[in-house]
């Protein structure tokens, strides 16, 4: 049967060394998933792992020039590895998980904090804080088969050249296996699920004019311009 108007397309993210684009199907989060951002945003870092979802159109492929968001005064970057599945599967045991794996990118997940400070206050769900237009810039995906599955090197964010995040894989409190086992116990994965696997400590305000330049080691790279 026809649409009632045109469905809007796919987002595509690329892939590195091939002209395919990687279809996104749903963005997850976890929280707080590296000790010290979790210490930082007064939480024990031993609290297991919960997750928050972004809209597939939030994804910003390569980044590039961004708006800076309304009804913000508090926008936070936060660098962050994203896991692309190309097989999904509810129940996922952790040692199958990384055959769930078709690669991974450097992803920011653009959080207005004020209005999910404002939203915990009352109890209420993150979405505007968290789910908003270009709040997912993501970078070209490397696939597994040529970079194996990181677990340790460095993350990292700029801002207009100045070091405000640094860290390393291994600080994670729940590993990729283990996030992949926990996340499809809540909802059956699907091929194109990005997951953003949480962020180092040292998150921060930006402004309009500020440059982020965001680095995962092995992995690649991402850069975009708040206007």
């Amino acid at each position: 049967m026809p649409y009632l108007f045109t469905p809007p397309e796919p987002v595509g993210l690329p892939i590195s060394g091939t002209a395919d684009l990687f279809p996104v199907h749903r963005v997850y989060c976890v929280g707080r998933n590296y000790a010290a951002h979790a210490r930082e945003m007064g939480n024990d870092d031993r609290d297991p792992p919960f997750f928050f979802t972004k809209p597939a159109d939030a994804v910003v492929p390569n980044g590039g020039d961004i708006p800076y968001p309304p009804a913000t005064s508090d926008l936070h970057h936060e660098v962050e590895l994203a896991i692309a599945l190309h097989k999904g599967g509810a129940d996922i045991a952790a040692a199958d998980a990384l055959n769930h794996v078709y690669g991974y990118a450097v992803a920011l997940d653009l959080t207005r904090r004020d209005l999910q400070g404002e939203a915990k206050k009352q109890g209420r769900p993150w979405d505007v804080g968290k789910g908003f237009d270009f709040s997912a810039p993501c970078s070209t995906i490397r696939p597994a088969r040529d970079i194996g599955h990181p677990t340790s090197g460095r993350i990292a964010l700029e801002v207009n050249g100045e070091v405000h995040q640094d860290g390393t894989l291994d600080e994670m409190i729940w590993s990729i296996p283990e996030t992949i086992a926990i996340l499809s116990g809540l909802f059956e994965l699907k091929p194109g699920d990005i997951i953003l696997t949480g962020t180092p400590a040292g998150v921060g305000a930006v402004t309009k004019g500020d440059r982020l330049h965001g680095t995962v080691e092995g992995v690649g790279e991402i850069d975009i311009s708040l206007t």
